[in-house]
């Protein structure tokens, strides 16, 4: 059956001012989980908190939906602050990771549930149940129980929970991390059709690059504490403004190479630092290329961190004739088919990086292959701020 689109939402503006949680450790120690955190999150924008475990994202999330208290700063909702506002009447709906399914009630029960407790009328809560099953392609499930729903049946019951009571604001907690890895991209498909559906404001979080890049709008990139980036994903992928925002986002994440900026000629180059020392062993020269250039020369024989993604490092293996310039000799230490490509993980000198090459590559472990570096693509990072210079 096809949705109607008769469930309706308000687009509601989500702002944190400044906002920080502070806990107390087991030996009284403070332990700053979010610090002076400012994020806008827009009417109907889906927006993606990502970050390794501990950095704070969940803790964003439950400090909106006043499950912790906030220890400074402000947060806002559709214009109303809410520091005090206790979370039954802040008008959100949060998905967790554990689905949290009463497993005595059907699938309808389940959904209904929170309107029986709110003294909806009978009439209402049916109507808003039958349109959310629809909606999720849950009709047929209405009246089982959870142990007899897979995975993702059960997860989006959790979601249709929460679309039945039409919040101002959805939150989703690390939503598919039980699933398996093919339920989890049929899953992340289903969120991303029912955001374009809905177009209601949704904030999701989640430690996987992959999902946070498909999802959102905006992706909002945090470390211990501190939202680092926020950005649309491609712009996040092509002008991180960090060194760990460029390593955080990418799969395989961008390779990474110490050495100085130095004038060779009339251009200039990156020097790699192959071995202690820096000026042991074969040489790593690389040609910077315009515009990039021009936006170095105050780095002249100061250190700096090339970063270069997977995919801009190209075999020049059997390539007859090709441009020598920038061609680096590398050892295979390990080949990873992919089907539609290959990853090689490699070594020359002391770096170790990886090169995407195509699928039809044949290469061996052990081999030396020649690699085309396209610095027409690179980043070059501060190693002292790890801010980028680009």
């Amino acid at each position: 059956m096809f949705w109607n689109g008769a469930i309706s939402f308000a687009m509601a503006r989500v702002v944190f001012d400044n906002v920080s949680k502070v806990f107390q450790g087991s030996r009284q120690e403070e332990i700053h989980a979010v610090k002076n955190a400012s994020l806008t999150v827009e009417g109907g924008e889906l927006l993606v908190l990502v970050g390794p475990s501990g950095c704070g994202k969940s803790t964003m999330l439950r400090l909106l939906a006043g499950l912790e208290e906030i220890s400074g700063g402000t947060i806002w909702i559709d214009g109303q602050l809410v520091n005090q506002v206790p979370p039954k009447d802040r008008d959100i709906a949060m998905v967790f990771q554990n689905y949290a399914l009463y497993p005595h009630m059907t699938v309808y029960e389940n959904m209904a549930f929170g309107l029986k407790l709110r003294k909806f009328p009978k009439a209402e809560i049916e109507q808003r149940v039958e349109e959310a099953a629809e909606l999720l392609g849950l009709t047929p499930c209405l009246h089982r129980l959870p142990n007899a729903l897979s995975g993702g049946q059960r997860q989006r019951v959790a979601v249709g929970r929460a679309i039945v009571r039409k919040p101002k604001v959805f939150l989703f907690d690390e939503p598919l991390s039980n699933l398996d890895a093919k339920m989890r991209v049929q899953m992340r498909l289903e969120i991303a059709k029912l955001h374009t559906r809905l177009n209601s404001t949704m904030i999701y979080v989640t430690h996987d690059q992959a999902e946070a890049m498909t999802l959102g709008d905006r992706i909002a990139v945090m470390k211990e504490g501190l939202i680092l980036q926020v950005a649309d994903p491609l712009a996040l992928y092509h002008h991180p403004a960090n060194l760990f925002v460029a390593g955080f986002i990418g799969s395989p994440p961008m390779n990474f190479f110490e050495g100085v900026i130095a004038h060779h000629g009339n251009q200039i180059c990156f020097d790699g630092r192959n071995l202690p020392g820096g000026n042991q062993g074969p040489r790593f020269r690389l040609t910077v290329a315009d515009p990039i250039a021009p936006k170095l020369k105050d780095r002249l024989g100061k250190p700096v961190v090339l970063g270069l993604r997977p995919e801009d490092i190209a075999d020049q293996s059997g390539l007859e004739g090709a441009d020598r310039a920038n061609v680096v000799e590398a050892k295979i230490e390990v080949v990873e088919p992919m089907g539609s490509e290959t990853f090689l993980y490699l070594t020359a000198g002391t770096y170790s990086f990886v090169a995407r090459v195509q699928a039809n590559a044949r290469p061996e472990v052990n081999q030396v292959v020649p690699l085309k570096f396209d610095l027409r693509q690179a980043h070059f990072f501060d190693p002292d701020t790890e801010k980028a210079l680009d």
